[in-house]
Protein backbone atom coordinates (compact mmCIF):
# COMPACT_ATOMS: atom_id res chain seq x y z
CA UNK A 1 0.00 0.00 0.00
CA UNK A 2 0.99 3.46 -0.82
CA UNK A 3 0.87 6.40 1.62
CA UNK A 4 1.60 9.31 -0.62
CA UNK A 5 1.88 9.69 -4.85
CA UNK A 6 2.42 11.95 -6.73
CA UNK A 7 0.85 11.92 -10.25
CA UNK A 8 1.90 14.03 -12.98
CA UNK A 9 3.23 16.23 -10.62
CA UNK A 10 5.13 19.61 -12.54
CA UNK A 11 6.37 23.05 -10.87
CA UNK A 12 7.26 25.98 -12.64
CA UNK A 13 8.64 28.93 -11.36
CA UNK A 14 8.93 32.12 -13.35
CA UNK A 15 8.47 30.26 -16.33
CA UNK A 16 11.81 27.71 -15.68
CA UNK A 17 10.28 24.83 -14.91
CA UNK A 18 11.66 22.71 -11.31
CA UNK A 19 9.94 19.68 -11.45
CA UNK A 20 8.65 17.35 -14.51
CA UNK A 21 5.57 15.54 -14.77
CA UNK A 22 6.90 13.06 -11.68
CA UNK A 23 4.98 10.39 -11.52
CA UNK A 24 5.93 8.48 -8.33
CA UNK A 25 4.15 6.27 -5.51
CA UNK A 26 6.01 6.01 -1.76
CA UNK A 27 5.22 2.45 -0.09
CA UNK A 28 4.00 2.56 3.16
CA UNK A 29 6.24 2.21 5.91
CA UNK A 30 9.14 2.59 4.16
CA UNK A 31 12.15 4.93 4.21
CA UNK A 32 12.22 6.59 0.91
CA UNK A 33 15.75 9.18 0.12
CA UNK A 34 15.72 12.06 -2.71
CA UNK A 35 19.06 11.99 -4.18
CA UNK A 36 20.39 14.16 -7.00
CA UNK A 37 22.97 17.17 -7.12
CA UNK A 38 21.75 20.64 -6.33
CA UNK A 39 19.23 22.63 -8.21
CA UNK A 40 18.15 18.66 -9.14
CA UNK A 41 14.04 19.22 -7.83
CA UNK A 42 14.59 17.38 -4.35
CA UNK A 43 13.65 20.33 -2.11
CA UNK A 44 10.59 21.70 -4.15
CA UNK A 45 9.44 17.60 -4.33
CA UNK A 46 9.32 17.30 -0.95
CA UNK A 47 7.53 20.72 -0.37
CA UNK A 48 4.92 19.76 -2.62
CA UNK A 49 3.95 17.07 -0.49
CA UNK A 50 3.45 19.17 2.72
CA UNK A 51 1.49 21.62 0.46
CA UNK A 52 4.17 24.52 0.90
CA UNK A 53 4.89 24.21 -2.78
CA UNK A 54 1.63 24.42 -5.52
CA UNK A 55 2.20 22.38 -8.29
CA UNK A 56 1.59 23.90 -11.64
CA UNK A 57 0.29 20.77 -12.65
CA UNK A 58 -0.30 17.51 -11.58
CA UNK A 59 -1.57 16.30 -7.88
CA UNK A 60 0.02 14.60 -4.42
CA UNK A 61 -2.33 12.14 -2.77
CA UNK A 62 -1.79 11.53 1.20
CA UNK A 63 -3.70 8.78 2.53
CA UNK A 64 -5.48 8.41 -0.74
CA UNK A 65 -6.92 12.10 -0.71
CA UNK A 66 -5.34 14.58 -2.80
CA UNK A 67 -3.98 17.69 -1.49
CA UNK A 68 -6.25 20.46 -0.73
CA UNK A 69 -4.82 23.56 -0.84
CA UNK A 70 -7.89 25.59 0.28
CA UNK A 71 -7.92 23.45 3.68
CA UNK A 72 -4.20 22.39 4.07
CA UNK A 73 -3.76 23.22 7.40
CA UNK A 74 -5.79 19.66 8.71
CA UNK A 75 -4.23 17.73 6.24
CA UNK A 76 -0.77 18.89 7.20
CA UNK A 77 -1.28 18.00 10.57
CA UNK A 78 -1.02 14.30 8.82
CA UNK A 79 2.87 15.43 7.96
CA UNK A 80 5.75 15.43 10.47
CA UNK A 81 8.24 17.55 8.91
CA UNK A 82 12.24 18.41 9.63
CA UNK A 83 14.20 21.21 8.16
CA UNK A 84 17.85 21.89 7.84
CA UNK A 85 18.85 23.91 10.58
CA UNK A 86 15.94 22.60 12.88
CA UNK A 87 13.84 25.70 12.62
CA UNK A 88 13.13 25.84 16.15
CA UNK A 89 12.00 28.79 17.71
CA UNK A 90 14.96 30.40 19.92
CA UNK A 91 12.61 32.07 22.12
CA UNK A 92 10.68 29.20 23.07
CA UNK A 93 11.57 26.51 25.25
CA UNK A 94 12.20 22.73 24.49
CA UNK A 95 8.58 22.06 25.55
CA UNK A 96 7.39 24.83 24.06
CA UNK A 97 9.09 24.04 20.90
CA UNK A 98 8.07 20.18 20.56
CA UNK A 99 4.01 20.61 21.89
CA UNK A 100 3.65 23.67 18.91
CA UNK A 101 1.76 21.29 16.22
CA UNK A 102 -0.69 20.17 19.09
CA UNK A 103 -1.34 23.90 20.44
CA UNK A 104 -2.11 24.61 16.31
CA UNK A 105 -4.40 21.02 16.26
CA UNK A 106 -5.89 22.16 19.61
CA UNK A 107 -4.42 18.74 20.69
CA UNK A 108 -2.56 19.73 23.67
CA UNK A 109 -1.23 16.71 26.10
CA UNK A 110 1.65 17.15 28.56
CA UNK A 111 2.83 13.76 28.70
CA UNK A 112 3.70 13.68 25.42
CA UNK A 113 6.70 15.73 25.54
CA UNK A 114 8.35 13.76 28.31
CA UNK A 115 7.59 10.30 26.14
CA UNK A 116 9.20 12.01 22.96
CA UNK A 117 11.95 13.08 24.75
CA UNK A 118 12.82 9.71 26.73
CA UNK A 119 12.69 8.24 23.06
CA UNK A 120 14.82 10.86 21.60
CA UNK A 121 17.34 10.23 24.57
CA UNK A 122 17.11 13.60 25.86
CA UNK A 123 17.07 14.42 29.80
CA UNK A 124 13.52 15.02 31.09
CA UNK A 125 15.57 18.26 32.35
CA UNK A 126 15.84 19.84 28.99
CA UNK A 127 11.95 20.50 28.99
CA UNK A 128 12.85 24.13 29.95
CA UNK A 129 15.92 25.13 28.38
CA UNK A 130 16.23 26.89 25.35
CA UNK A 131 17.26 26.09 21.92
CA UNK A 132 21.01 27.76 22.42
CA UNK A 133 21.32 26.13 24.94
CA UNK A 134 21.42 22.68 23.66
CA UNK A 135 24.34 21.46 20.94
CA UNK A 136 23.38 21.00 17.52
CA UNK A 137 22.59 17.21 17.66
CA UNK A 138 20.23 17.82 20.28
CA UNK A 139 18.36 20.77 18.55
CA UNK A 140 18.02 18.51 15.84
CA UNK A 141 16.71 15.48 18.14
CA UNK A 142 14.48 18.31 19.68
CA UNK A 143 12.88 18.80 15.76
CA UNK A 144 12.67 15.37 15.82
CA UNK A 145 10.66 15.31 18.76
CA UNK A 146 7.94 18.39 17.54
CA UNK A 147 7.80 16.44 13.89
CA UNK A 148 6.67 13.21 15.80
CA UNK A 149 4.23 15.00 18.36
CA UNK A 150 0.96 14.75 16.56
CA UNK A 151 1.91 11.03 15.63
CA UNK A 152 1.53 11.37 11.68
CA UNK A 153 1.96 8.73 9.56
CA UNK A 154 4.00 10.72 6.87
CA UNK A 155 7.32 12.22 8.09
CA UNK A 156 9.19 14.13 5.58
CA UNK A 157 12.95 15.28 6.19
CA UNK A 158 14.87 18.37 4.23
CA UNK A 159 18.62 17.88 4.50
CA UNK A 160 18.21 16.99 8.44
CA UNK A 161 21.65 16.34 9.15
CA UNK A 162 23.74 18.25 6.41
CA UNK A 163 24.95 20.96 9.37
CA UNK A 164 26.08 18.29 11.53
CA UNK A 165 29.41 16.41 12.55
CA UNK A 166 30.09 12.91 11.06
CA UNK A 167 29.71 11.07 14.27
CA UNK A 168 26.27 12.95 15.74
CA UNK A 169 25.06 12.43 11.86
CA UNK A 170 25.72 8.69 12.61
CA UNK A 171 23.90 8.85 15.89
CA UNK A 172 20.87 10.31 14.78
CA UNK A 173 20.99 7.88 11.87
CA UNK A 174 20.32 5.11 13.94
CA UNK A 175 17.29 6.91 15.64
CA UNK A 176 15.84 7.35 12.21
CA UNK A 177 15.76 4.08 12.35
CA UNK A 178 14.60 3.67 15.26
CA UNK A 179 11.91 6.25 14.35
CA UNK A 180 10.61 3.72 11.47
CA UNK A 181 10.43 1.10 13.65
CA UNK A 182 8.63 2.60 16.56
CA UNK A 183 6.15 4.60 14.74
CA UNK A 184 5.21 2.69 11.65
CA UNK A 185 5.86 6.05 9.68
CA UNK A 186 6.30 6.01 5.81
CA UNK A 187 9.42 8.35 5.84
CA UNK A 188 11.11 10.74 2.82
CA UNK A 189 14.25 12.45 3.18
CA UNK A 190 16.08 14.57 1.00
CA UNK A 191 19.66 14.64 1.12
CA UNK A 192 22.71 14.68 -1.39
CA UNK A 193 24.84 12.53 0.77
CA UNK A 194 24.03 9.16 -1.95
CA UNK A 195 26.37 7.45 1.42
CA UNK A 196 23.53 8.56 3.81
CA UNK A 197 20.88 7.70 1.48
CA UNK A 198 21.91 4.14 1.47
CA UNK A 199 22.72 3.72 5.01
CA UNK A 200 18.93 4.29 6.03
CA UNK A 201 16.93 4.40 2.86
CA UNK A 202 14.32 1.54 1.73
CA UNK A 203 14.11 3.04 -1.21
CA UNK A 204 16.02 5.71 -3.87
CA UNK A 205 14.32 8.02 -6.13
CA UNK A 206 17.27 9.70 -8.14
CA UNK A 207 16.32 13.25 -9.47
CA UNK A 208 18.56 15.45 -12.14
CA UNK A 209 16.49 18.54 -13.41
CA UNK A 210 13.58 17.97 -11.79
CA UNK A 211 12.82 14.40 -13.63
CA UNK A 212 13.15 11.31 -12.13
CA UNK A 213 15.93 8.95 -13.16
CA UNK A 214 15.45 5.75 -10.95
CA UNK A 215 12.87 4.73 -8.65
CA UNK A 216 12.84 1.73 -6.80
CA UNK A 217 14.42 -0.50 -3.90
CA UNK A 218 17.89 0.70 -3.21
CA UNK A 219 19.56 -2.96 -3.92
CA UNK A 220 17.81 -2.70 -7.26
CA UNK A 221 19.26 0.76 -7.93
CA UNK A 222 22.90 -0.30 -6.66
CA UNK A 223 22.93 -2.96 -8.83
CA UNK A 224 20.97 -2.00 -12.02
CA UNK A 225 21.59 2.17 -12.08
CA UNK A 226 19.24 3.09 -15.21
CA UNK A 227 21.69 5.47 -16.50
CA UNK A 228 25.09 7.23 -16.76
CA UNK A 229 23.88 9.81 -14.48
CA UNK A 230 22.97 7.32 -11.81
CA UNK A 231 25.86 5.15 -12.70
CA UNK A 232 28.37 8.46 -11.65
CA UNK A 233 26.18 9.00 -8.41
CA UNK A 234 26.66 6.08 -6.75
CA UNK A 235 30.20 5.10 -8.28
CA UNK A 236 31.71 8.75 -6.72
CA UNK A 237 30.37 7.26 -3.19
CA UNK A 238 30.40 3.74 -3.34
CA UNK A 239 34.08 3.98 -4.61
Amino acid sequence: MNEVELIGLGKTFDGHPALHEVSVAFRKNTITAIVGRSGSGKSTLLKSINGLVHPSSGKVLVAGQPLDYNSIESQRRQIGYVVQGNGLFPHLTVTQNISIPGEIAGKTDPSRVGELLAFADLPASYAGKYPSELSGGEQQRVALCRALFLNPPVLLMDEPFGSLDTLTRRDLHKKILEVRKEFKLTMIIVTHDVSEAIRLADDLLILDGGRVQQFGSRDAVIQSPANSLVKELLQATLN
